[in-house]
């Protein structure tokens, strides 16, 4: 078993190692999304779970993102591990100009190290779709000083509006009655079908082929319990704390994500602070030729420090139904009073779980 999961490590790193181009959207309500952040949080809440998830960001601008999400996964004995499946999607500037659409479906692997520690290790496979919705374009030489946009474009747009990929991601996580760490590592292959080559709306590679950006997400967290009245089951007035971070990594861009949630069940109050650390030469690098026949490279340097956003969140539970709410406040140089800040919902039921499965230990982490 060690020799398998060793030649697993070895074979998901070596992979990680291609180059890869793209950036995927961000949730707030880390545990609410458990899928998202990681595979293997398929199967961790051992009865059917099911999650969703609605992000609006920068309501205030032009071209605001909107972000859904959708998961169900569950423990079965007979194959050792979770089953999971999520459905996301992404909608970028005025009218959807940039739309991502993911699906996947992913598997955990359980591994019962000792009586109070457990592991978890996962693959994960999606299809994505990318699309660009050139009528939504708009370019300078389409304005008429006194009629507005009423004339056509004469930029190159490029021939592509959509492109389709397969998608592989691997996840890790260990956990304890109070301790959870894991490693998510997404994007560590792509394969791409149908028409993918000439200059589009994202950044090709060398090979003319375009992949998304290879994504490390690092978490770790505790639960304590301050007062309980029963080790069987939760009770109205129990008190608890969960410490938190979360370090996630792609493209240049380096987000630190330390947070505290305090619960007094039913309710649940969780503050986050995100702030982070971008390599410009990542960032601005890449330039469209103006005739539309590729892209430059310019090189950049430099590093900034960015305090991105104080995040808090209040959360619900009753029966087998979990409800949240959480706003991001914008610290950074776009105020909120610019951007209208964050908000996401999140909605989650546990459905009824059979009594044998119940004999094993679920993950306790935080349900937002």
């Amino acid at each position: 078993m060690q020799k398998r999961i060793i030649i697993l490590l070895v074979a998901v790193l070596g992979l990680s190692m291609m180059r890869v181009q793209a950036q995927d959207p961000m949730f707030s309500q880390f545990y609410a999304n458990p899928l998202y952040l990681n595979p293997a949080m398929a199967g961790t809440n051992i009865c059917p779970r099911l999650a969703f998830n609605f992000r609006d960001q920068w309501p205030s601008m032009p071209g605001t993102f909107l972000t859904y999400a959708a998961s169900y996964d569950e423990h079965f004995d007979k194959i050792y591990g979770g089953i999971g499946v999520q459905f996301w999607g992404d909608r970028a500037g005025e009218g959807g100009i940039l739309n991502t659409y993911n699906v996947s479906a992913m598997y955990s692997f359980m591994v019962k190290v000792s009586k109070k520690f457990n592991m978890r290790f996962a693959l994960e496979a999606a299809y994505r779709n990318k699309s660009l919705n050139k009528a939504n374009l708009t370019f300078g030489d389409m304005i008429d000083p006194r009629y507005g946009f009423v004339y056509q474009t004469n930029e190159q747009l490029g021939d592509i509006d959509q492109i389709n990929s397969l998608d592989f991601s691997f996840g890790f996580l260990g956990y304890t009655p109070h301790l959870y760490f894991g490693l998510a590592i997404k994007h560590i292959a792509t394969l791409n079908f149908g028409k993918t080559t000439g200059y589009s709306f994202i950044n090709p590679d060398a090979d003319g082929k375009f992949y998304d950006n290879i994504k490390y997400t690092a978490h770790i967290g505790a639960n304590f319990d301050l007062k309980r009245k029963s080790k069987k089951e939760t009770s109205f007035g129990d008190i608890s704390i969960s410490p938190n971070f979360i370090y996630e990594h792609q493209l240049g861009f380096n987000y630190f994500n330390e947070g505290l949630y305090a619960k007094f069940y039913p309710f649940t109050v969780g503050v986050w602070c995100r702030h982070g650390l971008t390599y410009k030469y990542n960032y601005d690098n890449y330039v469209p030729r103006p005739d539309g026949t590729g892209v430059d490279t310019i090189p950049s340097t430099g590093k900034i420090f960015n305090s991105d956003a104080v995040i808090f969140m209040f959360g619900l539970e009753y029966d087998m139904f979990k409800v949240a709410y959480s706003y991001d406040l914008t610290i950074s140089r776009l105020a909120s009073a610019t951007t209208g800040g964050s908000h996401e919902v999140s909605v989650q039921i546990s459905l009824p779980c059979p009594k044998k499965r119940k004999a094993i230990k679920d993950l306790k982490c935080p349900s937002f």
